[in-house]
């Protein structure tokens, strides 16, 4: 039979511990929002798939981003 390991015990003041900061809510987009991402740089929202992904515009393509994406941001 296997052990059960033991539940983990709480230590005060580790920084393991600290509650997450104040939450920021997602960007919205629209149609025609400018956009820069990290890797494909400068492009225009085309369509918003609701609060799933974005058709973007990067001028020499157009890519399906999926939401939330770090490496972009609304300008």
């Amino acid at each position: 039979m296997p052990k059960q390991s033991p539940s983990r015990r709480f230590v005060v003041g580790s920084p393991f511990n600290r509650p997450a900061g104040p939450e920021v809510p997602p960007e919205e987009y629209a149609a025609q929002d400018q956009v820069t991402h990290d890797k494909y740089g400068l492009g225009r929202v085309v369509t918003v798939e609701g609060e799933e992904a974005l058709v973007i515009d990067f001028g020499s393509r157009l890519m399906r981003i999926k939401l939330p994406c770090a490496k972009m941001s609304k300008l």
